[in-house]
């Protein structure tokens, strides 16, 4: 495991070790459809611990294979058409179209004219719902994160799989309910009520 500088060309090192508490890795699995076809906050949960893997360009000197694996640290659950801090409650559109698709495809938007934001798909197709990967062992924000992954539009609605370049994979991390946070969401005032659900996940530091 390398971290995200090797993207930008910098000395390649490896990050401290998190919270990997049963000692020693487990066979490494892909997460395929089936785990994604969950309700949202589930998906959220689960995936604390889980690792996203980034297929680095050709002809980078790096370790793990050519790829960048670093473990997912906190995330946002987003479910379905009642949910007022959803982009899908105001409808489908062309924009947030992938979140009507089928589970484990990834959903990419733009912010503000200049970050993009990571999302995976989750539940059952036509029902619009995504988690969105806030954080990274060694990298903290969603626009961090897209930015030292070089991610942008031309995953969105592609599937989390290994062919497309981008996935995620459980590498047999056990996470004690200690170290798991819920809260609100970030940034999401606007959606009276819905701001205060507890629909964000993180670990505890």
């Amino acid at each position: 495991m390398i971290t995200a500088a090797v993207l930008h060309g910098e000395t390649a090192r490896r990050p401290r070790p998190v919270f990997i508490f049963d000692g020693h890795m487990t066979k490494t699995k892909v997460l395929r459809r089936e785990f994604f076809d969950r309700p949202a906050p589930t998906v959220a949960r689960d995936l604390l611990g889980k690792y996203l893997v980034r297929r680095l360009p050709a002809g980078r000197q790096v370790r793990d294979g050519g790829r960048l694996a670093l473990m997912i640290t906190e995330v946002e659950a987003y479910e379905g058409w009642e949910d007022k801090a959803s982009h899908a409650s105001r409808g489908r559109t062309e924009r947030n179209a992938p979140m009507f698709g089928p589970a484990g495809r990834w959903y990419v938007y733009f912010v503000y004219g200049i970050h993009w934001m990571l999302n995976v798909v989750t539940g059952a197709a036509g029902h619009p719902a995504a988690v969105l990967i806030r954080g990274l062992d060694g990298i903290s924000g969603p626009a961090r994160l897209t930015k030292s992954l070089g991610i942008d539009r031309r995953l969105n609605g592609r599937a989390a799989l290994p062919r497309e370049g981008l996935w995620i994979e459980d590498r047999g991390v056990v996470l004690p309910p200690r170290r798991v946070g819920r809260g609100p969401r970030v940034g999401v005032a606007y959606a009276g009520d819905w701001a205060k659900k507890p629909y964000r996940y993180f670990l505890k530091t």
